[in-house]
Formats: structure tokens, C-alpha cells, sequence
């Protein structure tokens, strides 16, 4: 394994060589392909592959004229943890046995200014499958080529653009560890932060922004914690269909700088039926998109540049109105759907709904005796049943309204 892991190192090493030599900017598409290679086998936090993508990080924070802003004059902020046996409980950081080490990358753009914007991604994944993992048939490398190299390979993309450009603020840049397990590297970073968090203007969290839709539908979360977000993301936008949401609190790294009360925005492009499953792959991808998002980012710092410090909402946790289920469905929802029902965007076979009949693309808009307006709507029909209950649900396919039996 040692000689191995030496092998690929010098692969990436002679990639990143052999471009700096030639002053040759290394793509979005030369990013992802390393982060999303097989050699990395899925980069589990903790594992020696996630290491070798933290090495590669690092040189290419160096090689766009990064600042080290982790522990001891290195890029790496590690932490250490113990895995949790209760889902309810929180991970302990510490020293011990049977802990495993993440660890953070964190560059820094030092414009001597008196506010700093964090851009930060995770680029962590699932490794060869285990918990988390939709694939059902065994051990496979989960690339993670959307979810997360997408975001990285996005904010290295803007690292490149804002050195010596916009001075207004400082710029610290995280890729975080962890985050498949529970937000670890960013809440670990928050509550040890290798910058006076009393500077951080607002954070910019990009997960899963590699497969905007050809409507050019796009989700920002967060844009209720400061006062001026819409504001600014409507004038700068380019042509997206936005999908707005207030809440600061969400399931990606955002949610631990929204909880410092710092100001934070999460984009994200959607789900789809390569969610955590080894077929998520770089070749996949829409790069086109990757690019109009880094510079719709890039135009709202730009907007805020000359702008004093931003002030700072809580927003109302959505999270804490979602019910409880004791039946699934067996369906991936669109959540970037913004008509009346819930979309349908996948199907999981042998469950519930595949048995009755229905298809990617259906939107719900009945199940039972309740009427589906929107995903609440939805979670709350859905939280009424119980395993062995059967009803009927109806679907809008194209325009016809089509009746099914559900047997939970």
C-alpha cells in the first residue's frame, strides 16, 4: 500500500510539475479529474487516499499564491475525532483509541484589509461505499466527482481569479473534511478558527454545484442571514432560475459559520440519481455551469467589495418543522421543483413506489387524503402512515393525473 500510495503521489506531483513549469493555470476539468479518480477511492475522511487529495490541495494553494493558514505555518488544520455510535450524539474531538484524523486545507489571500470573505467546500466523500452509500450491490469507489470535487474545483477556480484583483477583503479558503460524517471539519474549524472570526464578512459554502440543469436551475440556502442577500443576488444574477431559501441551517458546511453568527450562502445544483453511488463521475458533469456559477460568486464578492461589514439575521431552523417518518416512499424529490406538488427525480426499485408504477418526473400532488402542494406538504401526508398502511396516491405525469395504489 506504502509503494502504491508513493506511486500516485509522484502522478500528481508530475501533473502539477509539469503545468507549473509551462505557467500553464490548471482547469476545473484537470481539478475534478484528480479529486474524482479512482486512484483516490472515494477520499474517506481519515484514510491515507483523502491525504494524497490534501497533498494536492495544498500544492495547488501554493502554486496560486496562497498563504499557509493551518496549524504551525502549513496549510493543514488536522483534527482529531471518535467515530459515534448514536446518531443523536455529538462527535467527541480528541486524542484516544480508535479515533481517525481529518484534515482540513486552508489558504489565505492576505489583502490587509479589515473584513474577510471564507469560500469553502468539502472534499471529503464516502470512499468504497458503507454508511451513506445508495449502492446496493457491495464495495465500489464512490468518485464523488459532484459531490464534493465539483465545489473544490470551483472555489480553486476563484482563488485564481481574486488574487490581485478585488482587494476590498481578505480571502480564506477551506476545503473541509469530514463533512460526510457530520460537518466535522467546518464546526471543528469555527470553533478553532486560524483567523479572528470577529473579521469574517460572510462564508460561501459551494456542494454539489456540478450538474446545473439545462433550465439553469440554481439553490442558494441562506439568504436570510443578513438583510441585503436578495438584494444582491438578484442584481448580479446572470440568467439562473434561482431557488431561495432563508434558513442559515442545512446539512452542509455552512450551517457552522451560520451558527457564529456569521452570514452564509450554500449554493447547489441538485440531487440526482447518482447521489452517493460509484456512477457519480467527472464526466458527468456540466463544466459550463461550474463556470457560470464561480463568476455569479465572483460577481456578488464583487458587488460587496466596497461594502461595509455585513450585519447578521438568524433565520428559523426549517430543519426542526420537518416530520418524523416511520415509511419511505422510495423516491428522490426534486428539491429544486419550484411548481405546485413534489417532483419525483428518482426511484428507488423494490420499494413502494416503483412497485406502483410510478416514474421519474411525476410530481405528487395527493397522497392519501392530503393534498401535496410542496415538499412540506409532502413530509407531513408521508409522516401519517405507518408500515402494512395502504392509500392511493396521484401523480401529475405530463399533464394527466394518474392514480396508484401504495402499499407501505
Amino acid at each position: 500500500m506504502v509503494r502504491i500510495l508513493m506511486f500516485l503521489s509522484l502522478i500528481f506531483l508530475g501533473l502539477y510539475s509539469c503545468k507549473t513549469e509551462k505557467t500553464e493555470k490548471i482547469s476545473l476539468q484537470e481539478d475534478i479529474a484528480i479529486l474524482a479518480s479512482d486512484s483516490l477511492q472515494g477520499r474517506e475522511t481519515g484514510t491515507s487516499e483523502e491525504l494524497l487529495a490534501a497533498d494536492y490541495l495544498q500544492k495547488r494553494m501554493q502554486g496560486i499564491g496562497l498563504l499557509p493558514k493551518g496549524n504551525a505555518g502549513t496549510y493543514f488544520q488536522t483534527f482529531t475525532f471518535k467515530p459515534k455510535n448514536d446518531p443523536h450524539s455529538e462527535v467527541q474531538f480528541g486524542t484516544g483509541d480508535s479515533t481517525i484524523t481529518g484534515t482540513n486545507v486552508i489558504g489565505y489571500l492576505d489583502n490587509e484589509a479589515d473584513k474577510t470573505v471564507i469560500i469553502g467546500a468539502h472534499y471529503d466523500h464516502l470512499g468504497m461505499g458503507g454508511e451513506g452509500s445508495l449502492y446496493a450491490d457491495g464495495e465500489a469507489v464512490h468518485n464523488g466527482a459532484d459531490d464534493n470535487a465539483s465545489g473544490v474545483g470551483v472555489m480553486l477556480q476563484l482563488a485564481e481569479k481574486l488574487k490581485d484583483s478585488l482587494t476590498g477583503s481578505n480571502y480564506l479558503f477551506i476545503a473541509f473534511s469530514g463533512e460526510e460524517m457530520g460537518l466535522l471539519g467546518s464546526n471543528y474549524f469555527s470553533k478553532n478558527p486560524t483567523i479572528d472570526l470577529k473579521m469574517a464578512n460572510f462564508m460561501i459554502n459551494m456542494d454539489m454545484v456540478g450538474r446545473l440543469r439545462n433550465n439553469k436551475t440554481l439553490s442558494i440556502s441562506g439568504t436570510g442571514t443578513t438583510p441585503v442577500w436578495k438584494q444582491v443576488l438578484n442584481a448580479t444574477n446572470p440568467g439562473f432560475q434561482l431557488v431561495l431559501s432563508e434558513s442559515g441551517m442545512g446539512p452542509s458546511d455552512h450551517t457552522s459559520f451560520y451558527l457564529q453568527n456569521i452570514p452564509a450562502l450554500h449554493f447547489f445544483t441538485g440531487q440526482h440519481e447518482d447521489y452517493h453511488k460509484p456512477s457519480d463521475d467527472a464526466d458527468k458533469l456540466n463544466y459550463e455551469g461550474m463556470q457560470m456559477i464561480g463568476n455569479y460568486i465572483l460577481s456578488i464578492i464583487a458587488e460587496l467589495d466596497d461594502a461595509k461589514k455585513l450585519a447578521f439575521r438568524t433565520t428559523k431552523n426549517e430543519s426542526e418543522d420537518v416530520p418524523r417518518f416511520k415509511v419511505a416512499l422510495g423516491v428522490m424529490p426534486d428539491y429544486l421543483f419550484d411548481g405546485k406538488g413534489m417532483r419525483i427525480d428518482g426511484i428507488t426499485e423494490g420499494r413502494p413506489a416503483a412497485a406502483a408504477g410510478l416514474q421519474k418526473g411525476d410530481v405528487v400532488v395527493q397522497l392519501g387524503d392530503s393534498t401535496v402542494v410542496d415538499m412540506m406538504s409532502y413530509m407531513r401526508a408521508l409522516s401519517s402512515f405507518e408500515e402494512g398502511n395502504s392509500t392511493k396516491v396521484v401523480v401529475d405525469r405530463k399533464g394527466e393525473k394518474i392514480e396508484a395504489d401504495i402499499t407501505f
